[in-house]
């Protein structure tokens, strides 16, 4: 099992510095971007040994058929599987903390959808059973009754996503995150699925509550990057995580 690491690039490359993947007998893991210079870099891994190489520099022009131009230098070692699962639960750790209260047909949707991007989804509902069996490391499932409870306890820095069966939940949940950030201001996005008809209607019983209008401007509803009009899940899925991307960017 040989681990390929991006150590250095130069100019336009497809993937960036710390970029890993693994070749196993029997598949790889993770990617370095595709092309020709991945099928080179795997190539070399399963003809690796302790005398050759351990580093390897692929220049993305001609010689590969790519005309991107940069450099990527590559290093390959071998590891064991316990190493293996450590790189699986540093990058875990590494990736971007969000919070999704709801697990109907969309927030099941998005939570399919950031599985494969660099989050960590701690997936709350107020129903005990909603959540299917056998989810990925990254994917946390937390049962909150009231569900709004589980606000205060989100990791620092968390984008929050809003979706419950109850518009009645929504409202204190979006409360809850606004006291939080009143207090702490440490949740950098606050998003609410709906149209502007159902924020308008929160809006005014938020500002009954006491809340002004800058911490209303705190709330992004409806979400996902404009110019989609799909309304099925996972179309709405995508529009989300692309504008969680854009955010992360």
């Amino acid at each position: 099992m040989i681990l390929i690491t991006v150590t250095q690039t130069q100019g336009s490359v497809p993937r960036e510095t710390g970029t890993w993947m693994v070749v196993k007998d029997d598949g790889i893991i993770g990617t370095l971007g595709g092309g020709n210079v991945e099928y080179q870099a795997i190539a070399h891994a399963k003809n690796f040994k302790n005398e050759l190489e351990k580093s390897k520099r692929f220049a993305l022009g001609p010689s590969l058929g790519q005309c991107c131009g940069g450099v990527m230098d590559l290093s390959f070692e071998r590891i064991n599987e316990s190493q293996l699962a450590l790189l699986q639960t540093k990058q875990d750790v590494a990736c971007k903390p969000i919070a999704l209260f709801g697990g109907g047909h969309v927030g099941r949707a998005i939570v399919h959808v950031l599985n494969a991007l660099p989050y960590r989804v701690t997936w709350i509902d107020s129903r005990d059973e909603i959540f299917p069996e056998d989810m990925p490391s990254k994917i946390v499932c937390e049962h909150s009754d009231p569900v709004q409870s589980a606000v205060p306890s989100l990791a620092t820095g968390c984008a929050v996503l809003i979706m419950s069966f109850s518009h009645a939940e929504d409202l204190e949940i979006v409360q809850q995150c606004l006291r939080r950030n009143r207090e702490q201001n440490d949740l950098p996005f606050i998003g609410l699925i709906g149209s502007k008809t159902k924020w308008a209607t929160f809006k005014n019983r938020l500002r009954e509550r006491g809340f002004t209008d800058a911490e209303l401007a705190q709330v992004t509803c409806p979400i996902g990057v404009s110019g989609i009009a799909g309304k099925e899940p996972e179309v709405i899925a995508v529009a989300v995580a692309a504008q969680l991307l854009q955010l992360r960017d």
